[in-house]
């Protein structure tokens, strides 16, 4: 029987949407007639709510909405195509899938995080998914996963599994487990920071969850 919950960022934890992202942060300035900023910059930014990547590359909170509006329209266009799983993924989501019951949790909308799960095959596995839309606080508030674990509705043991310091400062504040992984956009050094265990991927860091609740 299964008797953990383990709950899974999107973009650098399963996904590379990495391209997509780009391309369409590049469409929304060309539309706006603004140049774009360097590539590592936005990379960056990734796994933050959308409006609040471009405010903190310097476009004005008054043209927020249309650079918003331009990113969507193109991003879902191409989103599909231009995203991948990340090596050991699927792995760690079957897995995973064996011994827990399995949420997401992203600044995506929930829209295109099911959209894209359901693209590359994987959608099935998972009992939850937590968007951007579905709450007021994103990460690093604990609302997300808390909604999460509210819709899992079981008790059991959780743990986060992520690729940013949002996603670890998310789960300290809703007091649940948390694995940092090193494959997303936050270097080894920052995770660091904000996390006590990092792994290489999602495979390691669910084996870690395995191994912490065996007997459970």
């Amino acid at each position: 029987m299964k008797k953990i919950n383990i709950l899974f960022d999107l973009d650098g934890t399963l996904i590379d949407s990495t391209h997509a992202i780009l391309e369409s942060f590049g469409v929304a300035y060309q539309n706006m007639n603004q140049n774009k900023p360097d590539d590592e910059l936005i990379k960056a930014q990734i796994g933050h709510p959308l409006e609040d990547m471009f405010v903190t590359l310097g476009v004005d909170r008054n043209e927020v909405e249309a650079f918003v509006y331009h990113y969507k329209m193109h991003y879902r266009k191409i989103n599909q195509a231009m995203t991948t799983l990340l090596p050991y993924a699927k792995e760690a989501i079957e897995e995973a899938h064996r011994v827990a019951h399995l949420a997401v949790v992203t600044t995506k909308t929930s829209q295109y995080a099911i959209e894209l799960l359901k693209h590359l095959g994987v959608f099935d596995y998972f009992d939850a998914f937590v968007g951007r839309d579905d709450v007021e606080f994103p990460k690093p508030h604990p609302e997300p996963i808390l909604k999460a674990l509210k819709a899992l509705n079981n008790g059991y043991s959780s743990w986060m599994i992520g690729d940013t310091c949002m996603d670890m400062q998310s789960a300290k504040a809703a007091n649940i487990n948390a694995i940092g992984v090193e494959c997303g956009y936050v270097s080894l050094e920052e995770l660091k920071k904000c996390s006590t265990i990092i792994k290489s991927d999602a495979l390691e860091a669910v084996n870690v969850v395995i191994s912490y609740n065996i007997g459970d």
